[in-house]
């Protein structure tokens, strides 16, 4: 009699969203600056980010450090929703034939970020957008109250073509966050579980240690893999012309060189180390408490 395959439970398709929008109320700063940061031409002096923080802090108060939160909010309810619970999903499935392989998780996180970068588009736009007007020149801001109001003028000003401004680069930088950052997770806590670090000879056991230590290592990757996109869709996000993602590639290689692509990495991982390392701990701490409700609201059998 063949051995029985252990079924993984079911999770309901929002709860990666909800995890990843916890997440994004305490990593927001983080993310603004990185934005500011990528938005800088070569021209223009590189603050640190500190320095960045400072002078938005001294000009606008501390709740500036909060501009565009709701765009982020409605970003990480389409984006981050649909990629996790997308792949969550397909894990499920693929686990009721036995445990899927590193290769098949891979791939089904790839197409779970595609889906999600699709998805989450319009709300990436107007993320740039609100947190990138203050380094701006003011007639050429866009002066967006709230991720609401900035959609519908974004439609209005731009047409319904102008939500998937960005797209293609998007879609890319999606599928690569979504294998280096979710996949990866799943790869370095997988790993950690079964072997034990040999020279202090300490075996990881599936809690929060374990959690916080492979999610740290899947933000290091995803910050790295995605770099190089991430420049590119921002800078096409933030302008109002119609530079494809191969011209602006082009002409930022001419203007700063192939380090270019790495421009504003250190704020980059210093927002989605700590934004991994909470959703995915809020995710993980959102599933067990969903279980334990599940298993409490289900009669047990006699």
């Amino acid at each position: 009699m063949g051995q029985k395959v252990q079924k993984m439970p079911s999770y309901p398709f929002w709860l990666g969203g909800v995890a990843a929008s916890m997440a994004a109320c305490f990593t927001h700063p983080l993310d603004l600056t990185k934005v500011r940061m990528q938005t800088l031409g070569p021209s223009a002096k590189r603050p640190s980010m500190l320095a960045i923080m400072r002078t938005s802090v001294a000009e606008s108060g501390i709740r500036s450090l909060y501009t565009g939160l709701t765009a982020s909010l409605l970003r990480q309810m389409t984006y981050s929703l649909v990629r996790l619970g997308t792949y969550e999903e397909m894990k499920r499935r693929m686990s009721e034939n036995g445990r899927p392989s590193s290769g098949r998780l891979l791939l089904a996180a790839s197409a779970a970020g595609g889906l999600g970068g699709i998805t989450g588009n319009p709300a990436d736009i107007l993320l740039v957008r609100m947190t990138s007007d203050s380094v701006r020149p003011p007639e050429k801001r866009y002066g967006y109250r709230n991720a609401i109001t900035g959609l519908i003028s974004l439609v209005r000003e731009e047409g319904v073509k102008g939500l998937g401004r960005g797209l293609g680069t998007n879609a890319t930088r999606a599928v690569l966050m979504n294998t280096s950052q979710v996949g990866s997770y799943d790869f370095f806590k997988t790993t950690l579980l079964r072997y034990p670090i040999p020279v202090i000879d300490y075996q990881f056991r599936d809690n929060f240690v374990l959690h916080v230590v492979a999610s740290l290592a899947a933000g290091t990757c995803g910050t790295t893999v995605c770099s190089p996109a991430d420049v590119i869709r921002t800078r096409i996000m933030g302008s109002s012309g119609k530079a494809s993602p191969i011209e602006v590639l082009v002409r930022s290689l001419r203007e700063e060189g192939p380090m270019f692509m790495f421009k504003g990495w250190t704020p980059a991982f210093m927002r989605l180390g700590p934004n991994t390392v909470l959703m995915f701990v809020f995710f993980e701490q959102l599933k067990r408490g969903w279980s334990y409700l599940d298993s409490a609201q289900t009669p047990s059998s006699t």
